[in-house]
């Protein structure tokens, strides 16, 4: 087999994600063969001896692949300095394989969120480069003029980089309550980039919850409830992502 770059091997190995191995490289906490690796460095799993924290990694004997709704006030993280609940907790117990969370929803963001060990599909869903898109359903303080619309759809520069979401749509207006309901398309996985776009329009985001991953969707999942996928769940988000 050839040379791979180490976080790609890890991600794979079902340990954490392709992002999260590149900061374990970063902070000195993988090996290969008893050297201290750095970003960039490669190796061979079939001959090279990788740890990480001391414990070599393996490939994992089963993948497992589980959809979540996160409720609000979860985090998307395997674990939380400030002890704050996390949407692994919401599985604890459930599941043999160690898993991790798919691209991010923030604390006070709900929705589905994909669960996996499977680091080659993890990586395809959140890159932008495969373009699978993300469904959201927001509602935001007051309703959006046609220029404040076109701004938002027009996009920003989120962390450096151009976030133009693929679509656009009003829902719902809520005259009484003064907010607006609005169903948003984007393939781009920037940290509270729905939320940006919205806040630079004037209008703060007051929910915003995730409809659908790709072709998965599922609106009878209740907030903390999760479920496996279906194999025809799985064919489909592996064909979005070009792995079949």
């Amino acid at each position: 087999m050839p040379e791979e770059r180490l976080q790609k091997i890890i991600a794979r190995s079902g340990l954490c994600s392709r992002r999260d191995a590149e900061g374990m490289i970063a902070a000195g906490r993988v090996t290969v063969n008893g050297h201290t690796a750095k970003l960039g460095t490669k190796a061979d799993p079939a001959v090279d001896h990788i740890k990480v924290d001391g414990r070599r990694i393996k490939a994992p004997a089963v993948h497992r692949y589980v959809l979540i709704y996160k409720p609000r006030g979860v985090m998307t993280t395997c674990e939380d300095p400030e002890e704050r609940m996390t949407v692994l907790d919401l599985v604890r117990g459930k599941f043999k394989e160690r898993l991790f969370p798919v691209g991010r929803l923030d604390y006070q963001s709900e929705g589905l969120l994909i669960l996996t060990n499977d680091g080659e599909l993890a990586a395809r869903i959140t890159h932008p480069r495969y373009g699978v898109v993300r469904e959201y359903k927001v509602k935001v303080k007051g309703d959006l003029r046609p220029e404040e619309v076109g701004r938002v759809r027009r996009g920003a520069r989120i962390e450096g980089h151009l976030v133009c979401p693929r679509s656009v749509v009003r829902e719902k207006i809520t005259a009484k309550a003064g907010n607006s309901w609005w169903r948003v398309e984007v393939s781009e996985g920037r940290t509270h980039e729905v939320r940006e776009l919205f806040f630079r329009a004037g209008h703060p985001v007051q929910r915003l919850r995730r409809t659908a991953i790709g072709p998965i969707r599922d609106p009878q999942l209740p907030p903390g409830a999760f479920r496996e996928l279906t194999e025809q769940e799985l064919g489909a988000v592996r064909r979005v992502c070009g792995l079949v």
